[in-house]
């Protein structure tokens, strides 16, 4: 190939169907950090969160209304730069060989597809402070009792195994967050000129991003690390479910998703879709909620 700027324009173009390609390849399989968090344009270097403090409900209009009010709150996320990038050599163009390196686009584009659902396992598997000043799992999340006192709610069923999760995901609002400063954007250089290609007599192509996940509600998720069996899915459930704002308030959590890793696959289809147990009984727990395999959340 001439190494003329139209064909230079066209192998730009090809490179980038193929990250395309790669990046619509995964389906819905690519949009899983979507369930797990809310997802916010961003438009600075840092956003800055006021998080409700209870999830809010109606109430009888007796009198003057209730002002539920944004608590201000200075816990924020900050986005982080992200890049992939590959060389071609000019050799390969010039020789058209530079069709050996289609699927390696590919794969950026998937890999960028995928990158939000990796930071969102990040965020579970680091388990960062969150807006209350706690671990986003922790057994002393401080919440108002009927009385007005402080008191610990724990969303950690302990244990020593592989994680797995149970969620509310129904609601506008996630367990999660996931921001976007800018949009993962494959770019060339490609300029003979350029100081870059001159000393190392290759052109670049590249995805990058900027972008960052965090934690949201944690009243919308409880961690456990036991085994993962009947028992201890219905304790998770339940520790889910009866979480309450603050004077007592019910918050209708409903337990929509559990979330477990690939090894616990099998264990995770027994309680939600065998329609009876190995003793022949009816499966209580048959079609409690939806079942979500992350092969991004550690197996041990």
């Amino acid at each position: 190939m001439d190494l003329i700027s139209a064909n230079l324009q066209a192998l730009f173009k090809g490179y980038n169907t193929n990250f395309q390609q790669g990046f619509n390849s995964l389906g819905d399989n690519g949009s899983m950090y979507e369930q797990l968090s809310t997802v916010v344009p961003s438009t600075t270097s840092v956003e800055v969160y006021p998080w409700l403090k209870s999830l809010p409900r109606m109430r009888e209009w007796i009198g003057d209304r209730v002002v539920h009010s944004l608590e201000g709150s200075d816990f924020s996320i900050k986005n982080r730069k992200f890049e992939l990038t590959e060389g071609v050599e000019r050799d390969a163009i010039e020789d058209d060989t530079y069709g050996l390196y289609a699927p390696i686009y590919e794969e950026f584009g998937r890999g960028s597809r995928e990158h939000p659902n990796e930071l969102i396992v990040e965020v579970l598997e680091s388990n960062p402070e969150c807006y209350d000043g706690q671990q986003l799992f922790d057994t002393d999340h401080p919440v108002l009792d009927e009385d007005g006192n402080e008191a610990s709610v724990s969303n950690d069923m302990g244990g020593s195994g592989p994680a797995w999760y149970v969620m509310d995901l129904s609601r506008a609002i996630k367990p999660l967050v996931f921001q976007m400063r800018r949009a993962y954007n494959f770019r060339a250089l490609m300029d003979l000129n350029s100081d870059r290609v001159f000393m190392e007599d290759k052109f670049l192509f590249g995805v990058d991003a900027r972008a960052n996940a965090g934690p949201g509600l944690w009243q919308l998720v409880v961690r456990s690390k036991q085994t993962l069996d009947a028992t201890n899915y219905e304790a998770a459930r339940k520790r889910l479910q009866e979480i309450k704002g603050d004077y007592g308030r019910p918050l209708a959590l409903r337990h929509t998703h559990t979330m477990v890793p690939t090894n616990m696959e099998g264990a995770a289809r027994k309680i939600l879709m065998n329609q009876l147990t190995t003793g022949g009984e009816t499966n209580e727990w048959a079609n409690t909620s939806q079942l979500i395999i992350n092969p991004w959340l550690a197996n041990s």
